[in-house]
């Protein structure tokens, strides 16, 4: 895998335009130093052979002349404690100024001036940089050099150099500022699409993008509202259908709710197969009966009927409720002191603790333990049972309409609906929560909800 595909949009782009700049800065700053550098070289061979070409033409006048100060001539020729003169004459090495052997001379150098031809070279000599001018004094049969120190021009040329590379890096980095900046100005029309299209699926069908005055956005703001706004007709539709038909369905099935009733009472008067599909006959019948109210409660909420009231309720008080008002066994209650409270709707909530507990009974044999935990500003519900648990592969979907797990397509016992948990997610999602399933320590499965603290 590309190691940048693993990135993130903004970056990719910060580190292209980073890399871009980096470039071009670069290449702008070697053609600085080339010419530069060239020039001021040029500049200083061009004044030291010049010097030098002074000088020799003094030393070959007083050889000439057969003067005696040879040696005092050439001190004076020195320009600091850094240059050096060296005089080949007459089988003898005559130096001035900083002492330089002349085995470190280069033997090329020297036969060019040994032969009568002028050269010059940059040289490092005894740790100093130098240019090394070699003229012959052909009056005299003599060979006269001069080291002129480039120390001063050396510092220059690293100064610049450093400047350059740093001002090449600057650039690099300015760039990756720039790419940063610019990618999330550029993207933040993408990031508010994309928190809008989360809203939608989390269910909140009113998420819509501001209207862009940006011609390239525009369009897509005004598919993707439009977009939303069909997506919230069709869902709208068919939640009115659901609960059109789930009212439709009241008067019937209290009809046969009542029927089913009577011969109940009536089931040790019918014997044989007769009695098994009154049996069979009630557990449908019922079960046909609370789905029909989990149907209306879903339609009423996704039709977004506000009949939501809300109030600060003690957590920890109302799963206490819910539990006392249970038939059967009670569960025990454990609630962090003080108790956590939230801002919620009561019925909503009762709903919740009734749904969790009901889904324990029908498939794991009830409760063993509830919790009610304070953590990280969010009051926590957690439902212990000691069934076989929940797999992996099915806590992701088991919230999901009409989903029954492993036990789908089943009809014997009682399976449920498969829309009490989906009725959980539903209200908790409705009080900013969340709802999730993990394992539970020493076996079996827990149930979790969690809603933000009221504020105090």
């Amino acid at each position: 895998m590309n190691p940048l595909s693993r990135l993130s949009l903004r970056w990719r782009v910060a580190l292209v335009l980073g890399l871009g700049s980096l470039l071009i800065t670069s290449a702008i700053a070697v053609a600085i130093w080339n010419l530069t550098s060239g020039y001021m070289l040029r500049q200083r061979e061009q004044s030291g052979v010049r010097q030098a070409e002074v000088n020799a033409r003094l030393i070959g006048e007083s050889l000439r002349a057969g003067s005696t100060g040879l040696d005092e001539l050439l001190t004076g020729l020195t320009t600091g404690p850094e240059s050096t003169v060296l005089l080949f004459h007459a089988g003898r090495v005559v130096t001035s100024g900083r002492q330089v052997e002349p085995t470190v001379l280069p033997d090329r150098l020297l036969d060019l001036g040994r032969r009568g031809a002028p050269a010059a070279q940059r040289l490092v000599v005894d740790g100093v940089p130098v240019l090394a001018v070699v003229l012959p004094i052909t009056s005299a049969r003599a060979t006269y050099v001069e080291l002129a120190p480039m120390l001063q021009l050396d510092r220059t040329l690293r100064f610049l150099s450093g400047l350059l590379v740093a001002g090449t890096v600057l650039s690099g980095l300015l760039g990756v500022a720039l790419g940063v900046w610019a990618s999330g100005r550029a993207l933040r029309p993408l990031t508010a699409l994309t928190g809008a299209a989360s809203r939608i699926a989390g269910g909140d069908l009113r998420a819509r993008l501001p209207d862009q005055a940006d011609p390239d956005l525009k369009p897509l703001a005004a598919t993707f509202n439009a977009t939303a706004d069909a997506l919230e007709r069709r869902v709208l539709r068919d939640a009115r259908f659901a609960g059109d038909v789930s009212h439709e369905l009241r008067s019937p099935l209290t009809t046969m709710v009542n029927a089913t009733a009577v011969l109940a009472r009536r089931r040790a008067e019918i014997p044989g197969p007769a009695g098994k599909a009154v049996d069979l006959l009630a557990s449908e019948v019922d079960r046909f009966a609370r789905m029909v109210v989990d149907l209306l409660e879903i339609s009423r909420t996704d039709q977004r009927v506000d009949d939501t009231a809300l109030e600060t309720i003690d957590l920890g008080s109302l799963v206490r409720n819910v539990v006392a008002a249970r038939p059967g066994p009670a569960v025990p209650v454990a609630t962090d002191q003080p108790p956590p409270q939230v801002v919620g709707d009561r019925r909503r909530l009762d709903r919740v603790v009734n749904n969790l507990l009901d889904n324990a009974e029908r498939h794991a044999g009830g409760a063993v333990g509830i919790a009610v935990r304070r953590r990280d500003g969010r009051a926590r519900l957690e439902v212990d049972d000691a069934g076989p648990g929940v797999p992996p592969d099915v806590r992701g979907r088991i919230f999901e309409r009409f989903d029954r797990g492993s036990r789908a397509g089943s009809r014997g016992g009682d399976t449920g609906s498969g829309l009490g948990l989906a009725l959980v997610a539903q209200h908790v999602r409705l009080h900013g929560g969340s709802v999730g399933v993990e394992e539970r320590p020493g076996g079996g499965a827990r149930f979790t909800v969690e809603i933000p603290e009221a504020r105090p």
